[in-house]
């Protein structure tokens, strides 16, 4: 897969996971609190154990997080930058083809 072809397979899979609130909340209890289990994310967030533990699989998926295994088979979840990092690059890429499109237009209606 071209590296274009990748960074924007990338980018929408991040976006598909930040599209619900409920995963941008684990990944903001994350970025706050450092890895954490499933347990501690339901304690700290208004939803059940079993629904963080789907967010997490899908959030996972896309690269945003990682599982750690740890003491008495408890699971850490951490934060993963790159994924957000390739989806920042696709949309300044997108920002810089519109800001181009838009002072072309600016110019030519200044003419």
């Amino acid at each position: 897969m071209p590296a274009t072809d990748q960074v924007e397979a990338v980018a929408e899979q991040v976006f598909v996971a930040l599209a619900d609130p409920r995963r941008r909340g684990v990944l903001a209890v994350l970025a706050a609190n450092g890895p954490s289990t499933a347990t501690d994310l339901a304690d700290r967030l208004p939803i059940t154990r079993q629904a963080i533990a789907k967010h997490l699989a899908l959030l996972a998926e896309a690269g945003l997080v990682t599982a750690e295994h740890g003491e008495r088979r408890r699971v850490r979840y951490g934060l993963q930058p790159a994924p957000m990092q390739l989806a920042q690059q696709f949309l300044a890429a997108l920002t810089r083809d519109w800001d181009h499109r838009l002072n072309a237009l600016k110019d030519h209606l200044e003419r």
